[in-house]
């Protein structure tokens, strides 16, 4: 009989390549992911594994069972959704939730707040993770939803074992200091009239960070010159209303009055960010899973001001 965690360290071991990247992503170590795999081995009673150099590269029949591996995990799933349907007296239990920090304060913050008066048996962890290692973290099973956006021009790969609720899509703004000599103007910013301008963006390799860029690029026809790089939301704006630098947000992180920041849109700029949530596909059967998802739903609803 093949056991199904070790079958999900095979699965993990051909999506990731290489040992210590299962172990990292299940917190297990390197160590402990080679033993249990070389246990499987010897229940398949078939080779699975074979040296490439410093890695280990999967046989055919490897590749075969991985393939059933995910067909599987996918069932127990559902079954395990399906027991907790079945079973639920009261909704309850852990829901484990991978979210950034602007999104973490207007949508699932407002929430676990509804969800802890409707059902106070159901507890949601939070997990601050930008949206990228949300949805690997996700797929490895070690959150329940991953709540992240995506930019204009940027899309994530839609991984076909993972379900997917778009919340609602909302425009970027520039944000200036208030003495910045087109704060007062009024009006549509052009982009190409902050060429000179610093600016701060968020971490290397994020999607706010390629947005900057890829905007500049393409609608001001200039290369920003980035000073700073943080995904801190507070820390952006108190950058901006210190006068060091100009940025571009999305509407949620711009809600309330930043003293020092002056909002503008572009000129001739479409920009848009996504919100969404994400679930393994048919996880959200769990009573307190699904109640978690419909909550921030709501609370999308009402930060995005009942549209789109």
């Amino acid at each position: 009989m093949l056991d199904l965690r070790r079958l999900r360290l095979l699965h993990e071991l051909r999506r990731l390549g290489t040992v210590s990247a299962v172990a990292d992503a299940l917190s297990y170590s390197p160590s402990t992911v080679s033993q249990q795999l070389r246990v499987l081995e010897r229940e398949a009673g078939t080779p699975l594994f074979e040296p490439a150099g410093r890695r280990v590269r999967l046989t055919d029949a490897a590749i075969v069972l991985a393939e059933h591996a995910e067909l599987l995990l996918a069932g127990a799933e559902r079954a395990q959704a399906d027991l907790a349907a079945a079973a639920a007296g009261a909704v309850a239990g852990v829901v484990r939730v991978g979210s950034f920090q602007t999104a973490s304060l207007r949508l699932l913050l407002p929430a676990m707040n509804a969800v802890r008066a409707t059902h106070p048996g159901v507890r949601v962890r939070l997990v601050e993770a930008e949206p990228e290692p949300a949805l690997e973290a996700l797929r490895a099973h070690a959150l329940d939803l991953a709540l992240a956006d995506e930019w204009a021009g940027t899309p994530h790969p839609r991984h076909p074992g993972l379900d997917r609720i778009d919340l609602f899509s909302e425009p970027v703004h520039v944000a200036l200091p208030a003495r910045h000599r087109l704060a007062g103007a009024g009006g549509a910013v052009a982009l190409a009239d902050l060429a000179r301008d610093p600016w701060a963006t968020g971490y290397p390799g994020g999607g706010m960070a390629a947005l900057v860029r890829r905007v500049c690029n393409e609608h001001g026809g200039f290369e920003p010159d980035v000073r700073h790089e943080t995904n801190e939301l507070t820390m952006l704006l108190a950058l901006v209303a210190a006068g060091h630098a100009v940025t571009l947000l999305p509407r949620l992180a711009l809600m309330g009055a930043t003293p020092g920041v002056a909002v503008r849109p572009l000129a001739g700029v479409d920009l848009t960010r996504t919100l969404f949530t994400a679930v393994r596909a048919g996880a959200d059967r769990r009573p307190a899973l699904a109640a978690v998802r419909t909550a921030i739903a709501e609370a999308g609803v009402s930060a995005a001001g009942g549209g789109g």
